[in-house]
């Protein structure tokens, strides 16, 4: 593959990330709830990835039962939590808001990994930090003295998203040392969907799966914005490097405020828009430190 296409592919793929809350709220429109749309989300995703990992190489789906609390880390600490305080941060602000706050999920991976394997905390670092702390303030309406800001437990969750978003990156640096990341995302949804179906009371709810409505949400829920865009990011990173991949992947806050914008009409005012592209701009900061880092060694 050459570089344009693996340009392509991660292109794509934060791109499906990015609409993820146009599944998402409709789903809510219909009467899911936050947590029951967390467990829709786990267990059709991993019933895609099965299917697809059962014709690719089903190998791959063998694991040491005493490494399961590496997908225990993955699949609850991070992808359980960190969806729940997504779509919840979805429900409580905006599309555009809550997808900006997941992406605090660098920084904090920066601070975790200078206090659990004693990375360097570079110049480049701190500004960055600096840098989203500053663009977060503008986003959430704290700078500069907004007459309307966003509301704390909103923020709370938005920022909840990151820090969970982020363990996967801690918890799946100990996972990625012994198995093809395939096999990682493959049992983080797999655990992820044992831990929060019994707590979903998708029971409950039994007699919306008859809206063929539903249906569609979910396939572009599981498929459309968690397998298929796993899938393409894992092809391009294949022929780029992952410093270059993730500084690609910022288009995913761009795609998901320009859908809340078409789709649902949401607004942000010109220091909002200014958070944004300051938070994208600490993440690309950010990884090319890292990309430093990697040419020095």
């Amino acid at each position: 593959m050459d570089n344009k296409l693996a340009l392509l592919f991660i292109g794509a793929g934060a791109s499906l990330w990015g609409i993820i809350g146009i599944f998402v709220t409709y789903l809510y429109e219909i009467g899911f709830t936050p947590t029951q749309v967390v467990a829709v989300r786990a267990l059709s995703a991993t019933i895609f990835l099965v299917i697809y990992v059962l014709f690719k190489n089903r190998q791959l789906l063998k694991i040491n039962v005493s490494d399961s609390k590496y997908f225990v880390g993955t699949g609850i600490f991070s992808i359980v939590l960190f969806n729940w305080c997504l779509f919840s941060a979805i429900e409580e602000t905006s599309i555009s808001i809550a997808s900006i706050l997941l992406y605090t999920a660098p920084a904090f991976v920066t601070i975790f990994s200078r206090l659990l394997f004693k990375e360097a905390l570079t110049t480049r670092k701190v500004l960055a930090l600096f840098i989203t702390f500053i663009g977060c303030s503008f986003v959430i309406g704290i700078l500069p003295n907004m007459d309307e800001p966003v509301s704390l437990y909103g923020v709370i969750l938005g920022l909840g998203s990151g820090l969970f978003y982020s363990l996967y990156s801690i918890f799946g640096k100990f996972a990625l040392k012994k198995y093809d990341s395939l096999t990682v995302t493959v049992y983080t949804f797999l655990f992820a969907t044992i831990a929060v179906i019994p707590f979903s009371s998708l029971w409950s709810v039994l007699p919306l799966f008859l809206d063929i409505k539903v249906w569609m949400y979910i396939i572009g829920l599981g498929f459309l914005s968690t397998m298929l865009p796993f899938i393409f990011y894992t092809k391009g990173l294949n022929t780029i490097e992952s410093s270059r991949a993730s500084i690609i992947a910022t288009i995913e806050p761009v795609v998901a405020s320009l859908m809340g914008f078409l789709i649902f009409h949401e607004k942000l005012n010109l220091c909002q828009y200014l958070g944004i592209i300051m938070v994208i701009a600490a993440v690309v900061i950010v990884q090319e430190s890292t990309k430093r880092q990697v040419q020095k060694r």
